[in-house]
Protein backbone atom coordinates (compact mmCIF):
# COMPACT_ATOMS: atom_id res chain seq x y z
CA UNK A 1 0.00 0.00 0.00
CA UNK A 2 2.92 2.45 0.80
CA UNK A 3 4.74 1.49 -2.75
CA UNK A 4 1.25 2.36 -4.44
CA UNK A 5 1.05 5.48 -1.74
CA UNK A 6 4.27 6.81 -2.88
CA UNK A 7 4.22 6.13 -6.44
CA UNK A 8 1.01 8.02 -6.96
CA UNK A 9 2.65 10.93 -5.11
CA UNK A 10 5.53 10.89 -7.86
CA UNK A 11 2.96 10.96 -10.42
CA UNK A 12 1.33 14.42 -9.33
CA UNK A 13 4.94 15.92 -8.61
CA UNK A 14 6.24 14.96 -11.94
CA UNK A 15 2.67 16.60 -13.63
CA UNK A 16 3.38 19.54 -11.28
CA UNK A 17 7.19 19.81 -12.87
CA UNK A 18 5.84 19.27 -16.57
CA UNK A 19 3.48 22.15 -15.55
CA UNK A 20 6.25 24.31 -14.28
CA UNK A 21 8.25 23.80 -17.26
CA UNK A 22 4.95 24.88 -19.86
CA UNK A 23 4.78 27.99 -17.81
CA UNK A 24 8.39 28.81 -18.07
CA UNK A 25 8.62 28.00 -21.50
CA UNK A 26 5.81 30.44 -21.81
CA UNK A 27 7.26 33.47 -19.60
CA UNK A 28 10.38 33.04 -21.58
CA UNK A 29 9.38 33.82 -24.76
CA UNK A 30 7.25 37.26 -23.48
CA UNK A 31 11.36 38.09 -22.05
CA UNK A 32 13.54 40.32 -24.26
CA UNK A 33 14.26 43.37 -26.16
CA UNK A 34 10.38 43.28 -28.09
CA UNK A 35 7.76 43.45 -24.67
CA UNK A 36 5.31 40.68 -25.39
CA UNK A 37 2.47 40.42 -22.71
CA UNK A 38 1.56 36.46 -21.56
CA UNK A 39 -1.26 36.45 -23.20
CA UNK A 40 0.18 37.84 -26.20
CA UNK A 41 2.33 35.03 -26.05
CA UNK A 42 0.00 32.19 -25.57
CA UNK A 43 -2.36 33.67 -28.19
CA UNK A 44 0.27 33.36 -30.97
CA UNK A 45 1.72 29.90 -29.65
CA UNK A 46 -2.35 28.58 -30.15
CA UNK A 47 -3.01 30.33 -33.02
CA UNK A 48 -0.98 27.71 -34.68
CA UNK A 49 -2.40 24.76 -33.36
CA UNK A 50 -5.10 22.89 -35.51
CA UNK A 51 -8.65 22.94 -34.58
CA UNK A 52 -7.76 25.62 -31.67
CA UNK A 53 -6.71 28.39 -33.67
CA UNK A 54 -10.28 29.29 -34.24
CA UNK A 55 -11.23 29.75 -30.48
CA UNK A 56 -8.35 32.83 -30.57
CA UNK A 57 -8.52 36.77 -31.53
CA UNK A 58 -5.08 37.31 -32.56
CA UNK A 59 -5.91 40.24 -35.31
CA UNK A 60 -4.69 42.66 -32.92
CA UNK A 61 -0.85 41.15 -32.58
CA UNK A 62 1.54 42.96 -34.50
CA UNK A 63 2.85 41.12 -37.20
CA UNK A 64 6.55 41.51 -35.92
CA UNK A 65 5.40 39.78 -32.26
CA UNK A 66 4.54 36.50 -34.02
CA UNK A 67 8.13 36.22 -36.04
CA UNK A 68 9.91 37.15 -32.65
CA UNK A 69 7.97 34.43 -30.65
CA UNK A 70 7.57 31.93 -33.50
CA UNK A 71 10.99 32.33 -35.36
CA UNK A 72 13.26 33.70 -32.79
CA UNK A 73 12.12 32.66 -29.22
CA UNK A 74 10.26 29.63 -29.44
CA UNK A 75 12.70 27.18 -30.93
CA UNK A 76 15.72 28.18 -28.84
CA UNK A 77 13.06 27.47 -25.85
CA UNK A 78 12.09 24.19 -27.10
CA UNK A 79 16.10 23.38 -28.07
CA UNK A 80 17.25 24.71 -24.69
CA UNK A 81 14.53 22.02 -23.41
CA UNK A 82 15.68 19.47 -25.18
CA UNK A 83 19.58 19.70 -24.30
CA UNK A 84 18.46 20.06 -20.67
CA UNK A 85 16.61 16.62 -20.74
CA UNK A 86 19.41 14.82 -22.92
CA UNK A 87 22.26 16.31 -20.64
CA UNK A 88 20.05 15.05 -17.32
CA UNK A 89 19.22 11.62 -18.09
CA UNK A 90 22.64 11.24 -19.79
CA UNK A 91 24.27 12.16 -16.46
CA UNK A 92 21.48 9.91 -14.52
CA UNK A 93 22.67 7.24 -16.12
CA UNK A 94 26.59 7.47 -16.11
CA UNK A 95 26.05 7.93 -11.82
CA UNK A 96 24.04 4.93 -11.96
CA UNK A 97 26.10 2.69 -14.38
CA UNK A 98 29.10 3.84 -12.66
CA UNK A 99 28.51 3.97 -9.33
CA UNK A 100 30.08 7.42 -9.22
CA UNK A 101 28.09 10.44 -8.19
CA UNK A 102 30.66 12.79 -9.78
CA UNK A 103 29.79 11.38 -13.12
CA UNK A 104 28.45 13.12 -15.69
CA UNK A 105 28.10 13.34 -19.53
CA UNK A 106 31.50 14.46 -20.25
CA UNK A 107 33.39 12.04 -18.53
CA UNK A 108 33.56 9.98 -21.32
CA UNK A 109 35.82 12.51 -23.31
CA UNK A 110 33.13 13.72 -25.94
CA UNK A 111 32.37 17.05 -25.40
CA UNK A 112 36.06 17.63 -25.94
CA UNK A 113 35.57 15.56 -29.20
CA UNK A 114 33.14 18.02 -30.07
CA UNK A 115 34.88 20.54 -29.31
CA UNK A 116 37.91 19.61 -31.39
CA UNK A 117 35.35 19.34 -34.35
CA UNK A 118 34.52 22.61 -33.95
CA UNK A 119 37.44 24.29 -33.52
CA UNK A 120 38.85 22.59 -36.42
CA UNK A 121 35.65 23.47 -38.74
CA UNK A 122 35.84 27.59 -36.92
CA UNK A 123 39.99 27.44 -38.17
CA UNK A 124 39.63 26.54 -41.53
CA UNK A 125 36.70 28.56 -41.92
CA UNK A 126 33.93 26.69 -43.09
CA UNK A 127 30.47 27.74 -42.81
CA UNK A 128 26.83 27.06 -44.17
CA UNK A 129 24.53 24.54 -43.59
CA UNK A 130 23.69 20.96 -44.20
CA UNK A 131 20.81 19.26 -43.67
CA UNK A 132 19.64 21.67 -41.60
CA UNK A 133 22.80 21.62 -39.18
CA UNK A 134 25.85 24.35 -39.31
CA UNK A 135 29.01 22.65 -40.67
CA UNK A 136 30.52 23.80 -37.24
CA UNK A 137 27.84 21.34 -35.82
CA UNK A 138 28.44 18.36 -37.76
CA UNK A 139 32.06 18.97 -37.31
CA UNK A 140 31.02 19.09 -33.74
CA UNK A 141 29.20 15.46 -34.09
CA UNK A 142 31.35 13.69 -35.93
CA UNK A 143 34.28 14.55 -33.56
CA UNK A 144 32.11 13.73 -30.73
CA UNK A 145 31.23 10.28 -31.85
CA UNK A 146 34.80 9.23 -33.17
CA UNK A 147 35.76 10.08 -29.68
CA UNK A 148 33.08 7.76 -28.13
CA UNK A 149 34.37 5.05 -30.57
CA UNK A 150 38.30 5.37 -29.54
CA UNK A 151 37.06 5.69 -25.53
CA UNK A 152 35.25 2.59 -26.38
CA UNK A 153 37.98 0.66 -27.87
CA UNK A 154 40.72 1.88 -25.45
CA UNK A 155 38.50 0.71 -22.50
CA UNK A 156 37.41 -2.61 -24.40
CA UNK A 157 39.30 -5.74 -22.96
CA UNK A 158 37.82 -8.63 -25.50
CA UNK A 159 34.08 -8.29 -25.10
CA UNK A 160 34.29 -6.88 -21.90
CA UNK A 161 34.08 -3.07 -21.06
CA UNK A 162 35.59 -2.40 -17.76
CA UNK A 163 33.70 0.76 -15.86
CA UNK A 164 36.98 1.75 -14.04
CA UNK A 165 39.02 1.39 -17.68
CA UNK A 166 36.11 3.44 -19.50
CA UNK A 167 36.43 6.01 -16.97
CA UNK A 168 40.46 6.45 -17.35
CA UNK A 169 40.40 6.25 -21.09
CA UNK A 170 37.99 8.92 -21.21
CA UNK A 171 39.46 11.51 -18.89
CA UNK A 172 42.52 10.72 -20.48
CA UNK A 173 41.36 11.35 -24.36
CA UNK A 174 39.55 14.05 -22.38
CA UNK A 175 42.45 15.86 -21.19
CA UNK A 176 44.42 15.15 -24.60
CA UNK A 177 41.82 16.99 -26.83
CA UNK A 178 41.62 19.58 -24.50
CA UNK A 179 44.91 20.72 -25.51
CA UNK A 180 44.43 20.46 -28.62
CA UNK A 181 42.09 22.38 -28.75
CA UNK A 182 44.26 24.62 -26.51
CA UNK A 183 47.08 24.83 -28.96
CA UNK A 184 44.36 25.16 -32.01
CA UNK A 185 43.11 28.22 -29.76
CA UNK A 186 46.99 29.32 -29.35
CA UNK A 187 47.83 29.47 -33.39
CA UNK A 188 45.08 30.86 -35.13
CA UNK A 189 44.18 33.80 -32.21
CA UNK A 190 41.86 35.69 -34.73
CA UNK A 191 39.40 33.35 -34.27
CA UNK A 192 39.81 33.31 -30.51
CA UNK A 193 36.52 34.99 -29.67
CA UNK A 194 34.49 32.57 -31.48
CA UNK A 195 36.09 29.02 -30.14
CA UNK A 196 36.13 30.66 -26.79
CA UNK A 197 32.02 31.25 -27.22
CA UNK A 198 31.52 27.56 -28.96
CA UNK A 199 33.53 26.39 -26.09
CA UNK A 200 31.24 27.97 -23.86
CA UNK A 201 28.25 26.91 -24.82
CA UNK A 202 25.24 28.88 -26.47
CA UNK A 203 21.86 28.32 -28.15
CA UNK A 204 21.82 32.18 -29.81
CA UNK A 205 21.50 30.45 -33.33
CA UNK A 206 18.70 28.22 -32.55
CA UNK A 207 16.57 26.93 -35.33
CA UNK A 208 13.44 24.86 -35.67
CA UNK A 209 15.52 22.47 -37.94
CA UNK A 210 17.65 21.70 -35.02
CA UNK A 211 14.59 21.26 -33.07
CA UNK A 212 13.78 18.77 -35.52
CA UNK A 213 16.67 17.06 -35.76
CA UNK A 214 17.27 16.73 -31.84
CA UNK A 215 13.81 16.04 -30.33
CA UNK A 216 13.31 11.90 -32.05
CA UNK A 217 17.01 12.25 -30.82
CA UNK A 218 16.47 12.42 -27.35
CA UNK A 219 12.89 11.42 -26.65
CA UNK A 220 13.61 7.92 -28.45
CA UNK A 221 17.11 7.63 -26.45
CA UNK A 222 15.07 8.94 -23.12
CA UNK A 223 12.35 5.95 -23.76
CA UNK A 224 15.37 3.09 -24.01
CA UNK A 225 17.57 4.40 -21.34
CA UNK A 226 14.25 4.69 -18.97
CA UNK A 227 13.52 0.90 -20.34
CA UNK A 228 16.79 -0.05 -18.85
CA UNK A 229 15.78 1.49 -15.41
CA UNK A 230 15.49 -1.72 -13.31
CA UNK A 231 19.21 -2.53 -15.11
CA UNK A 232 20.58 0.25 -14.24
CA UNK A 233 19.40 0.05 -10.34
CA UNK A 234 20.71 -3.56 -10.14
CA UNK A 235 23.89 -2.42 -11.60
CA UNK A 236 24.36 0.20 -8.79
CA UNK A 237 24.49 -2.28 -6.44
CA UNK A 238 27.88 -4.35 -7.80
CA UNK A 239 28.04 -5.51 -11.29
CA UNK A 240 28.31 -8.96 -9.76
CA UNK A 241 24.97 -8.45 -8.13
CA UNK A 242 23.63 -7.61 -11.20
CA UNK A 243 24.75 -10.87 -12.68
CA UNK A 244 23.77 -12.87 -10.21
CA UNK A 245 19.91 -11.16 -10.83
CA UNK A 246 20.39 -12.38 -14.18
CA UNK A 247 21.11 -9.32 -16.12
CA UNK A 248 23.86 -9.41 -19.03
CA UNK A 249 25.62 -6.61 -17.49
CA UNK A 250 28.19 -6.22 -20.29
CA UNK A 251 25.47 -6.17 -23.04
CA UNK A 252 23.05 -3.25 -21.46
CA UNK A 253 26.64 -1.46 -20.66
CA UNK A 254 26.86 -1.18 -24.28
CA UNK A 255 23.61 -0.30 -25.41
CA UNK A 256 23.35 2.78 -23.01
CA UNK A 257 27.40 3.76 -23.98
CA UNK A 258 26.04 3.84 -27.54
CA UNK A 259 22.56 5.81 -26.65
CA UNK A 260 24.20 7.84 -24.22
CA UNK A 261 26.89 9.10 -26.52
CA UNK A 262 24.75 9.55 -29.40
CA UNK A 263 22.49 11.90 -27.06
CA UNK A 264 25.45 13.37 -26.01
CA UNK A 265 26.91 14.15 -29.46
CA UNK A 266 23.90 15.34 -30.65
CA UNK A 267 23.43 17.78 -27.73
CA UNK A 268 26.53 19.20 -27.60
CA UNK A 269 27.12 20.04 -31.97
CA UNK A 270 23.83 22.00 -31.10
CA UNK A 271 24.32 24.46 -28.38
CA UNK A 272 28.37 23.53 -27.84
CA UNK A 273 29.51 22.37 -24.85
CA UNK A 274 27.12 23.25 -21.82
CA UNK A 275 28.81 21.35 -18.66
CA UNK A 276 27.46 21.03 -15.23
CA UNK A 277 23.60 20.09 -15.99
CA UNK A 278 24.38 16.48 -16.15
CA UNK A 279 25.99 16.79 -13.12
CA UNK A 280 24.15 18.48 -10.29
CA UNK A 281 20.07 17.82 -12.12
CA UNK A 282 20.47 14.12 -11.46
CA UNK A 283 22.19 14.12 -8.36
CA UNK A 284 19.71 16.58 -6.88
CA UNK A 285 17.11 14.53 -8.01
CA UNK A 286 18.52 11.79 -6.47
CA UNK A 287 19.13 13.52 -2.89
CA UNK A 288 15.19 14.86 -2.99
CA UNK A 289 14.27 11.22 -4.03
CA UNK A 290 16.08 8.69 -3.74
CA UNK A 291 18.07 6.36 -6.17
CA UNK A 292 15.51 4.29 -7.72
CA UNK A 293 16.51 5.25 -11.05
CA UNK A 294 12.60 4.43 -12.16
CA UNK A 295 11.78 8.19 -10.69
CA UNK A 296 15.55 9.54 -11.00
CA UNK A 297 15.61 9.22 -14.86
CA UNK A 298 12.34 10.88 -15.45
CA UNK A 299 12.33 13.81 -13.22
CA UNK A 300 15.85 14.82 -14.28
CA UNK A 301 14.41 14.84 -17.52
CA UNK A 302 11.82 17.32 -16.63
CA UNK A 303 14.19 18.99 -14.01
CA UNK A 304 16.84 19.54 -16.43
CA UNK A 305 14.67 20.89 -19.09
CA UNK A 306 13.36 23.67 -16.49
CA UNK A 307 16.83 24.71 -15.59
CA UNK A 308 17.94 24.76 -19.20
CA UNK A 309 15.45 27.28 -19.84
CA UNK A 310 15.76 29.05 -16.91
CA UNK A 311 19.43 29.73 -17.61
CA UNK A 312 18.72 30.43 -21.34
CA UNK A 313 16.18 33.05 -20.23
CA UNK A 314 19.04 34.55 -17.47
CA UNK A 315 22.01 34.39 -20.41
CA UNK A 316 19.93 36.61 -23.02
CA UNK A 317 18.01 39.03 -20.53
CA UNK A 318 20.61 39.86 -17.48
CA UNK A 319 22.88 42.50 -19.66
CA UNK A 320 20.53 43.34 -22.94
CA UNK A 321 21.56 44.06 -26.01
CA UNK A 322 24.73 41.49 -24.80
CA UNK A 323 24.52 37.74 -24.03
CA UNK A 324 26.09 35.21 -21.58
CA UNK A 325 27.23 31.97 -22.74
CA UNK A 326 24.49 29.79 -21.44
CA UNK A 327 27.44 27.23 -20.50
CA UNK A 328 28.53 30.37 -17.74
CA UNK A 329 24.97 30.51 -16.48
CA UNK A 330 24.61 27.23 -15.62
CA UNK A 331 28.00 26.65 -13.79
CA UNK A 332 26.88 29.72 -11.87
CA UNK A 333 23.86 28.72 -11.27
CA UNK A 334 24.55 25.16 -10.48
CA UNK A 335 27.89 25.29 -8.44
CA UNK A 336 26.02 27.05 -5.21
CA UNK A 337 22.40 25.38 -5.22
CA UNK A 338 25.32 21.95 -6.16
CA UNK A 339 26.95 23.01 -2.95
CA UNK A 340 23.82 24.04 -1.05
CA UNK A 341 22.32 20.68 -1.76
CA UNK A 342 25.34 18.93 -1.21
CA UNK A 343 25.63 20.41 2.90
CA UNK A 344 21.90 20.12 3.49
CA UNK A 345 22.22 16.39 2.65
CA UNK A 346 25.60 15.67 3.90
CA UNK A 347 24.39 12.14 5.60
CA UNK A 348 22.85 10.81 2.16
CA UNK A 349 25.46 11.78 0.18
CA UNK A 350 28.08 9.40 2.52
Amino acid sequence: MAFIHKKKTYKYLFAAAFIILAFLMILSSTMGAANISFIESIKIMVSKIPWIDRLVEDENIRKSYRLIVLNVRMPRIFLSALIGTGLSIVGSTFQGMFRNPMADPYILGISSGASVGATIAIVLGLGGMVGGLGIIALFAFMGAILTALVVYNIARVGNRVPTLGLILAGVAVGFFLSSVVSMLMFFNRNQLERIVMWTMGSVSTATWSQVGILFPVVISGSIVILAFARDLNAMSTGEETAKSLGIEVERVKKILLAVSSLIIAFCVSTSGVIGFVGLIVPHSIRLIFGSDQRVVIPFSAVAGAIFMVTCDTLARNLIPPSEIPVGAVTSLIGAPFFIFMLYRNKKKVI
